[in-house]
Order: structure tokens, then sequence, then C-alpha cells
């Protein structure tokens, strides 16, 4: 007897081209001080541009194509590893697969790509500086400063760049 199987591809060319063009864009972001910013009165900490095109891939892509390209930033942010702590897999790569997903989500429930963005950076954030804090790596009074400052910082350029992005991707595409 002889069984008609369909498959279907994991990915489809779209998700691919989009997966390939944002992690391009994620490690070239992560070669550039564009992609790492360096927050001058915080000595050796840096606010990170490098989750916007995590959110971008899962809006546009969906969570796959998100926890992609944000494992790239992960690895990109562990083979950099500028702190001890980011040297930890966990603590560089884990928060930045977890991105994607939950902006996707975001924008799934509020169908804004503000919000996504809002939702992804927290997620990078608030990750990141709960397992360095979990980890042992700084106290709480420096993971909340350094949160308050980079956070709000990253929160309003994310959401700034990922709005005009997203409307502008789906003004291209719109059927």
């Amino acid at each position: 007897m002889k069984r008609n199987l369909k498959t279907r591809p994991f990915l489809t060319l779209r998700q691919m081209t989009t997966a390939g063009l944002l992690s391009a864009i994620a490690i070239a972001l992560s070669m550039t001080p564009l992609g790492y910013i360096p927050i001058p009165w915080l000595v050796g900490v840096n606010a990170t541009t490098m989750h916007i095109p995590v959110i971008i891939a899962s809006i546009v892509s969906g969570p796959i194509v998100g926890l992609i390209v944000g494992t790239i930033f992960g690895i990109s942010s562990f083979l950099r590893a500028n702190h001890p702590f980011f040297a930890n897999p966990v603590i560089a790569i884990l928060p930045r697969m977890l991105i994607g997903i939950t902006a996707y989500y975001a924008f799934q429930w509020s169908k804004s790509s503000v919000v996504a963005a809002i939702a992804g950076t927290l997620t990078n954030t608030i990750g990141v500086l709960t397992l360095i804090f979990a980890f042992g790596y700084l106290p709480l009074k420096v993971v909340l400063g350094i949160a308050g400052i980079n956070g709000t910082a990253e929160v309003i350029v994310s959401a700034l760049i990922v709005g005009a992005v997203v409307k502008a991707f789906q003004r291209a595409y719109r059927p």
C-alpha cells in the first residue's frame, strides 16, 4: 500500500531569505559600534541595538525566524564576551533566543509593532539582567540601575526603529 504523504518545508523561501538577511544585519551590527553602544557614565556597559533585527524578523516572518536571528545575536554576544557574564552561554544566548518568540506573540496579541518591540526589548533586558543577578555577577542595585538606564533607552530606540521598518515592510508587501 502506497501512502501519499505531502511534506512541507520547515521554512518557506521568504522565511529563509528574511532569516538570512536579518541574521547578516545582526552579524554586521555585532562587528560595528552600532550594535553595542557604550554608555559613557557606566564603564564597560553597552546598550544594544542587536535585538531590533530579531524583533523585525519575528513580526514579518514568525517566531521560528525570530528564534533563528535571536540565536545569531546570542552567539555573537557570546563570542564577543566583553564581560565574564557574557562568557556564560546561558546569559549570552538564552534570553536572545526568546526575544523573537515574545515579540511575535505580543504582535499577534496587539497587532502593534511598537508593542512587539517593547515586549522583545524587555525580554532581552530583563532576561539578561535577571540571569546576571542570578549567577551572582552583579548586585541587585547595579542590575536595577542598568535596567533603568539601558532598558529605557533600548525600548525607545527599538519602538521607533521597529515601528518604522515594519510599517515600510507592510506597505511594500501589501497584497
